[in-house]
């Protein structure tokens, strides 16, 4: 499943190329699973709206929306609908031209005024498509529940794993607690942080957890400027793969060497998800 900085390098490829476009029409395919939203609601939010903006909002892809209206610039334009969607396991959202054939397991298809196309193409369908009506102009429409770790600063950051008995590992995936992280950065963070995953969270010490707080950012930003991790099906709004896996020091590293200590990698299940580490290095 994508993660943030996946979710984040989509977003801003998308946004680079399509902001300011309008959405001229909406088709929707037949299976029902990706849709959260009706499908009339989502044409209906959708069509004759120009794309203000796109945005990652947790590990969600963020479409803000306006009224197409003559003469009126974006800069003056009121936000009236947003386009929620998740990529699930296997999803993705690329811009194509009409002339290029459309894609085995494509859900979605918006046609733009400037005659391209963004589609969504899922094959395992475990991805959502959903749409917001925003009526008031101190409406702010989607929210992620947990906190966003690149704004995080360490005092509420600290406090959000204060009494809790699950495995920071756990806790770190709990995205009512922190949006968008996920196994694969968790896992690195924890490695460079030196806190082995079983940890209880409660049991963490304010040195330890301000050494997570720094390992979370620093992994999360150099994972955006690689363009994430490609390690199954992820690409980015382009189709390009991430270079982040090239760089991984835990996480599918089950067996070899540490790069820090040459001690072999470790992997365990927590909580159904599995989980690599450095017994030498994370303590």
């Amino acid at each position: 499943m994508p993660e943030l900085p996946e979710v984040e390098t989509i977003a801003r490829g998308l946004n680079q190329r399509i902001a300011g476009d309008v959405i001229e029409s909406v088709w929707l395919g037949e299976k029902p699973e990706p849709l959260k939203s009706p499908a009339a609601e989502i044409a209906s939010v959708l069509e004759h709206r120009r794309i203000l903006q796109v945005r990652r909002v947790g590990k969600h892809i963020v479409f803000d929306l306006q009224r197409s209206r003559r003469n009126m610039s974006r800069r003056a334009a009121a936000l009236d609908g947003q386009w929620i969607v998740h990529l699930g396991m296997t999803g993705r959202l690329l811009i194509a031209s009409p002339e290029i054939a459309m894609a085995k397991h494509t859900h979605a298809v918006l046609k733009l005024a400037s005659g391209r196309e963004v589609r969504f193409v899922d094959p395992r369908r475990f991805g959502r498509l959903a749409v917001v009506r925003i009526e008031s102009k101190i409406a702010t429409g989607f929210a992620a529940p947990g906190d966003e770790p690149l704004q995080s600063q360490v005092g509420p950051f600290m406090a959000l794993f204060r009494g809790r008995k699950t495995p920071i590992k756990s806790a770190l995936l709990n995205q009512k607690l922190l949006s968008g992280v996920g196994n694969i950065y968790a896992d690195e963070s924890l490695f460079r942080a030196g806190i082995r995953p079983r940890r209880r969270a409660a049991s963490l010490t304010r040195a330890e957890l301000q050494r997570l707080h720094i390992a979370l950012k620093a992994v999360l930003r150099e994972a955006i400027k690689l363009g994430g991790s490609s390690v199954n099906d992820y690409v980015d709004a382009e189709g390009q793969e991430g270079f982040f896996q090239l760089r991984h020091r835990v996480y599918g590293r089950e067996g070899k060497p540490c790069l820090v200590c040459g001690t072999a990698i470790k992997r365990v299940i927590i909580a159904g998800r599995s989980s690599h580490y450095c017994s030498r290095c994370q303590k």
